[in-house]
């Protein structure tokens, strides 16, 4: 299991950030400051999957995106000559080249299997340290709730874990400082107050973001998981069919929908 590493990343007040893009000032994410936004999901792909479009435009906007998955995917294949480290590795790598088409360039792994997450207190603790450290604005992971996806679909049990193992330590375990009292006591890791959550894979959504500039982008993040998609061509049909209702592939409209938590 890997440890907490520490990276400095350059940061700037979202104004002079480079090739910047406004939102409405309707939007939900029309925040008027540069964001450090954490996003803590179960596996590599999972970021992309969820709400890669969502990510680039943070990006794009001059926001600072880091990512903590907990597992490094070990399972997902069919492939027989493959063991668990080596498609570890691979993924690993799949990741940091999606993610880094999205713009982020920070990506941690904690390192644990595969299929086996468990939202005890010993993988909170793990949580509450990462949220910690990074002091996030804002935090991003998926919906502990959704037990089906549409007719045909279980969601994986290691997404349920891990939405409800980061709602956990939000709150109120980052919060006060005697949750854990050894991360605060030994570690010298200060309680910390996330803003606001964006949950994703959520059935019902609070907020809806407008990201039609930035499929295109989701598309080319996700065809850097080789490992996970097949066929590329089927891959990028199946994204590109999920328009929004009334949209067509001639005039398309994306969203990405999230359940959103703004603590007072």
């Amino acid at each position: 299991m890997s440890s907490i590493q520490k990276t400095t990343v350059q940061t700037q007040p979202i104004e002079e950030a480079q090739e910047a893009t406004t939102h409405p000032l309707d939007a939900p994410d029309a925040w008027d400051t540069r964001q450090k936004i954490l996003v803590i999901l179960a596996h590599p792909d999972d970021p992309e999957f969820f709400c890669g479009a969502s990510i680039a435009r943070w990006t794009k906007a001059g926001h600072e995106v880091v990512y903590w998955l907990l597992t490094c995917g070990d399972k997902g294949t069919s492939d027989r000559t493959l063991n668990s480290d080596e498609l570890c590795c691979l993924r690993q790598d799949e990741q940091r080249a999606a993610a880094a088409r999205l713009g982020v360039n920070e990506v941690h792994f904690l390192g644990h299997p595969d299929g086996y997450l468990v939202p005890d207190l010993s993988l909170r603790k793990e949580v509450t340290r990462i949220i910690r450290q990074v002091q996030p604005d804002v935090l991003v992971t998926c919906d502990p709730t959704t037990l089906y996806v549409g007719e045909n679909r279980l969601n994986h049990p290691d997404h349920r874990a891990c939405g409800q193992v980061v709602l956990d330590a939000v709150f109120p375990a980052a919060r006060d400082h005697l949750n854990f009292i050894e991360l605060w006591r030994d570690e010298h890791l200060e309680p910390h107050n996330v803003r606001e959550v964006w949950i994703s894979g959520s059935l019902q959504p609070t907020v809806r973001l407008d990201v039609t500039e930035q499929w295109d982008t989701k598309i080319k993040a996700l065809w850097e998981h080789r490992s996970q998609i097949g066929d590329p061509a089927r891959l990028e049909e199946r994204i590109r069919s999920r328009l929004v209702p009334g949209a067509s592939l001639e005039n398309p409209r994306y969203e990405e929908a999230f359940r959103r938590i703004i603590f007072d």
